[in-house]
């Protein structure tokens, strides 16, 4: 049975701002975006390959613009919960000289909700298929009650969960509330990776080797740190890797690190790696993964957009 791709997170309008003035406007979260970028590459290049997104909207023009772009770029709507009487989220990304991105959200978690039956109604969960999940979206209480028995499901048949911790400053607040929700979302987990910005946010330490050590190791034997143009460290028990990052010209940073999460996982699609293999991946596989999700992520650098180009070659 083919595979599935399924992605866990939240949607939201995009707009994003260069010397404080609006320069475009695009449907994006973090999930979302990967989604997108597999929708262009993996979902056209293998189209009887389920792709499918879990997430809410609401019943706004917002929430149409954000369903009809999933399905013109090849994801599947059919795990979308439209809330009724309630308002779709909006992000506003500032871009500082360097064109890396600070962001404000306006969001309306206290009426946030998802269908259950959509998912089973999809297909539910089987063996190595791919679920991606992370951000607030998966250590938000609002949601907890629906997202934790989604992720044990997917954990129990056997998919391979890679967990993008991508913590934002703007929630530090709510650590003692949802820390608890990040740990059990790294046990549950195959792969977790998040930037040094995150923990930086999260435990007040950018070093990749003391994160690892301390928080994930315990937790997840297989994690992923990036540092922007900086060097990516991957850690396993057996090894730890240093990955260089090519320097380019950089328009922004929007969508860079969900766009490594859509190149990793296009590498995993193309190498056929099943859940089972990762335990004994040798160095040169995890390389050729973290390259892809390095050449996705530098792509989508260059551009204005959230996603890889259509024409983006995997």
């Amino acid at each position: 049975m083919t595979r599935k791709i399924i992605g866990i997170g939240e949607t939201v309008l995009d707009v994003i701002f260069k010397n404080d003035q609006p320069t475009a406007a695009v449907a994006g979260g973090s999930t979302f975006n990967a989604m997108i970028s597999l929708g262009r590459t993996i979902g056209h290049k293998h189209p009887e390959m389920p792709l499918l997104m879990v997430t809410e909207t609401g019943d706004d023009h917002i929430g149409d613009i954000i369903v009809r772009f999933m399905r013109e770029n090849g994801v599947s709507d059919a795990a979308v919960t439209r809330n009724p009487g309630t308002q779709s989220h909006v992000s506003m990304a500032f871009l500082d000289e360097r064109n890396d991105a600070q962001y404000e959200f306006y969001k309306d978690h206290g009426h946030a909700s998802l269908q259950a039956e959509k998912i089973r109604v999809a297909g539910g969960f089987m063996a190595d298929d791919l679920v991606l999940f992370g951000s607030f979206f998966a250590i938000n209480p609002v949601l907890r009650d629906f997202t934790r028995p989604l992720l044990q499901s997917a954990h129990d048949a056997g998919a391979i969960l890679y967990y993008d911790i991508n913590f934002r400053r703007s929630h530090i607040a709510d650590i003692p509330d949802t820390l608890a929700n990040i740990e059990e979302n790294c046990r549950l987990s195959t792969i977790v990776r998040g930037s040094a910005e995150d923990f930086g946010y999260l435990y007040g330490t950018t070093d990749a080797h003391e994160v690892y050590e301390r928080h994930i190791a315990p937790l997840c034997p297989l994690f992923i740190c990036t540092d922007g143009p900086r060097a990516t460290w991957i850690f396993t028990p057996q090894f730890t890797l240093e990955v260089p990052v090519a320097p380019i010209h950089t328009v922004s940073t929007i969508g860079a690190g969900d766009n490594f999460n859509a190149g990793f996982l296009c590498g995993i699609v193309g190498h056929d790696i099943g859940k089972k293999q990762f335990a004994a991946l040798p160095q040169e596989a995890w390389r050729e993964l973290v390259a892809v999700g390095q050449r996705f992520s530098a792509h989508v650098c260059q551009s204005i957009f959230n996603y890889v180009d259509k024409e983006f070659e995997i």
